[in-house]
């Protein structure tokens, strides 16, 4: 068995709705691999998938590639992947399973000035997300998690719109009831319900986010280039 670094935190039909999607990734993933897969969701939210047959190692190891995966231990100066669970102007915590919080200080967090909270804000991070970090005393956010949301603020076009609580098939069809399939790049996938609206020069993200805002039950934050 190998627990992702992804939650499944909605009930209901979005939840169906979710594992179905989730069901249609692993089929990409490990479809072609000698393999049989049966996926659970844990008390904490997060997804494990049970793994039998002659590649199971190796399914394992391509999940755990893409999504991160959820580890009992933890040793200093590794890096393991926890999903953002809350925040204060001291800092963010990470949940990484079993009922564990990770801490990372302000300081910490390499990601220029201002408290915890105005950075979560300008980088666009929305709960849930998952996010890689360094364990330590105290922990730190990695390097390459550093880069990522660095280059949301650089790359080219006008920004993203950052969404947790819907798939990205949802997303993308909300976009469309909203008449603004024409004014984005794609939709990219961060988590299992947190995703990525890439917007181009002439769209504007604020304005994307007050139109779709009213089609999804989500936090949604902007982020600007």
């Amino acid at each position: 068995m190998v627990v992702l670094a992804t939650k499944c935190y909605v009930s209901g039909d979005a939840r169906t709705r979710a594992l179905d999607s989730f069901e249609s990734l692993l089929d990409n993933d490990i479809g072609e691999l000698a393999v049989e897969w049966s996926v659970d969701v844990r008390d904490d939210d997060f997804v494990a998938v049970d793994l039998d047959g002659e590649d199971a190692t190796v399914a394992a190891n391509v999940l755990a590639e893409s999504w991160g995966e959820i580890t009992p231990e933890f040793e200093a100066d590794e890096t393991y992947v926890g999903t953002l669970e809350s925040w204060d102007d001291d800092g963010w915590t990470l949940d990484v399973g079993n009922g564990t919080t990770v801490r990372i200080p302000t300081e910490e967090l390499g990601l220029g000035t201002g408290t915890a909270t105005q950075i979560r804000d300008r980088f666009g991070v929305v709960q849930h997300l998952p996010l890689r970090f360094v364990y330590g005393e105290p922990a730190r956010l990695a390097d390459a998690e550093r880069d990522r949301l660095y280059e949301w603020t650089r790359e080219e076009g006008s920004g993203r719109v950052n969404v947790n609580s819907a798939t990205r098939g949802e997303v993308r069809a909300t976009v469309n009831r909203a008449g603004h399939a024409a004014d984005i790049v794609t939709v990219e996938r961060l988590g299992l319900l947190e995703q990525s609206i890439i917007c181009p020069e002439d769209t504007d993200p604020p304005g994307l986010l007050a139109s779709i805002g009213s089609y999804l039950r989500s936090e949604l934050k902007c982020v600007l280039t």
